[in-house]
Parts: structure tokens; sequence; C-alpha cells
């Protein structure tokens, strides 16, 4: 039996990490892209557990010549394009490199599909930001909810978004557009808010930090757990149509919310440590997100795994174990 092929941009990021394990244990060839950093660890961290199963390329979705050439070797059945930059705030700070690696990286990627890799089916990872402040009547947002982004990075997700789609329509190619609501895991990067509150929760508890520092405390997002969502990904790419699908858990939990769970679950009182920095507030605050998931659920039949409460527990347990393994083990 001939295994399928696929090739995943931004292996080693969270969500990459988890598609490759999960490819891995259904039979397929997994191929990545990583991008070379000066301290190697930080390459593919993530991929300790499959790094002797897979093969992975240097490759950069601003260098559109190492992705023809990666392209050309593979010759996935599957593409799935994740690789970005990720952190919304950060958007606000390095625009030009956001727009350059997200907007036109995802242009390169589509590009070199078209000329080296047309009969594959690709997946580009699009993202609730681009709604932005909008919601349908009852609050939440589906894949017709009109777009309106409040950040860069969301901006550049439209872009890829809107290229994914006239790509398929114009030139006839499988590509679906997953419109993913925030997802998260213990792999998550701790500069992102769940992870660097559960992060820093435990050390607070542990008595190595006295306070956390945190930006918009009433924003609320719908957050689910990564590895629900990488299975939706998947699900896309199996359908005989491509189209594009909301991903999320239908519930929204404000970052007051989250805090107060992560503290109670460590028996402390989050309103002691946690404190509020405008530095870390966005230029346009994006207030409420919570995404209507029904046409994936009914067209492909997933459904979340996981809750809010669990996914953090699982979170938490992953610091207070980190805490006691000593360094370099």
């Amino acid at each position: 039996m001939i295994k399928r092929r696929c090739l995943i941009s931004g292996i080693s990021g969270q969500s990459g990490s988890f598609l490759a394990e999960y490819l891995l244990s259904l039979g397929y060839e997994v191929f990545g892209i990583v991008r070379r950093h000066s301290v190697s660890e930080n390459q593919d961290n993530r991929l300790h557990s499959v790094r002797d199963k897979i093969e992975t390329f240097y490759g950069d979705t601003t260098d559109p010549y190492s992705l023809a050439k990666i392209m050309r070797e593979v010759q996935p059945d599957e593409i799935y394009h994740l690789a970005a930059q990720s952190h919304v705030r950060v958007s606000f700070d390095v625009p030009a490199y956001t727009a350059q690696a997200n907007a036109l990286g995802t242009l390169h990627m589509l590009e070199v599909f078209k000329e080296e890799a047309p009969g594959a089916k690709f997946y580009f990872a699009a993202s609730s930001e681009m709604f932005g402040n909008n919601t349908e009547s009852d609050g939440s947002q589906c894949e017709t909810t009109r777009m309106d982004p409040v950040s860069v990075y969301g901006c550049t997700k439209v872009f890829g978004y809107n290229l994914a789609r006239h790509f398929r329509r114009a030139y006839g190619l499988f590509i679906c557009n997953g419109i993913l609501f925030n997802h998260e895991s213990p792999r998550r990067g701790s500069n992102f808010v769940t992870n660097k509150v559960v992060k820093a929760a435990v050390d607070i508890h542990l008595g190595r930090q006295d306070n956390l520092y945190l930006g918009n405390l009433s924003a609320c997002r719908d957050w689910g757990h990564a590895r629900d969502y990488i299975r939706a990904m998947h699900l896309m790419l199996q359908h005989d149509v491509a189209d594009d699908y909301v991903v999320a858990t239908g519930k929204s939990h404000s970052v007051r919310d989250l805090c107060e769970y992560v503290f109670n679950k460590l028996e402390m009182d989050w309103h002691d440590f946690v404190r509020v920095d405008p530095k870390y507030m966005r230029a346009e605050e994006l207030e409420f997100l919570m995404g209507d998931a029904r046409k994936i659920k009914n067209t492909l039949g997933w459904e979340p795994h996981y809750t809010f409460e669990s996914m953090l527990d699982e979170m938490i347990e992953y610091w207070l174990v980190k805490s006691y393994i000593p360094e370099g083990e």
C-alpha cells in the first residue's frame, strides 16, 4: 500500500507538531518546512517525539525558491499551510514582517502549489481574527460573518483567505480554509495569554514569581484544544468538496475567567497577583469571539473532545510537572 505524503509548513509550531503526530498515526509520510534559528533547539523542540519519523527541510514563506524546491522534491498529496507570524499583539510591532510572512508568504505557497503539485489538496490556516468585532445576531461568528479585522495579523489572514478562495475558483484547485478560533495546549508559546497565565500562576504558586501582568482582562475568546483542531484540518482535506469551515467550541470566556479558573485550581485568589499593564493592550481591541461550528459538525462530523476546563487542567499539570524537572533533563 502506497502511503500518502503530506507537507506541513510551520511543522515546528504547536499545531504543526500535533498534526505531524496525528498524520503519522494514520500512516502518512510526513514532511515539514522549518525556518532556521541560530539556536537549533528552537527549530524542533516540539518535534522530539517524532524526529526520527519525519523529514524536514529548511525553508521560509518569504522565499518562494526554497518552497518550490521542497514542493518539487516531496510531491505531496496533502499540504497544510500553517506557517505564519502568529502572535497578534506582536503584529502591531512588526507589521511589515507580518505582512511578508503571512500575506505574501501564503501567495508564495499557493503559487508553488499550483505549479509544482496541483493534484494535491491544500489547507490554509485562516483565523477568527479576520472577523474583528463583527458578530451575528446571536453574538457568534460563522462562515458568512462580515470580516473587518482589527490587527495587522487579522488583515494578513483575510488576504490569505481570499487568495485561497480565488485560487480554488480560478484554477480548479482543492483548497480549504480553516477559520480556526483560538486553540491552545501545553505546547502553546508562553507569550500567548493562556500559557502565560498558566505558567505564571504555577510559578507564583511555587514562590518563583510575584505578579502577573496582562492587558485587557475583559477580552473574550473561544478557546479550544489544538489536538481537536488538527483533526478538523485533516477532515477538511478528506471531503470530496473543497470548502471553508469555522472550527470552534461555541463557548466564550474572558481573560478574567481564565485567570480565575487557573488560580482557583492552584488554591489562590487571582486578584492578589494579576496586574494590568498598558503595554499589553492592543492599539485596537478585539473584544469578543465565539464561533459557530455547525457547518463542520453537520458536514464532516467533527466534534471537540476537550472543554475549556479540561484543556486548562492539562496545561496546569504540564507546568507543575515541568517545574520539578531539573534543567537539562
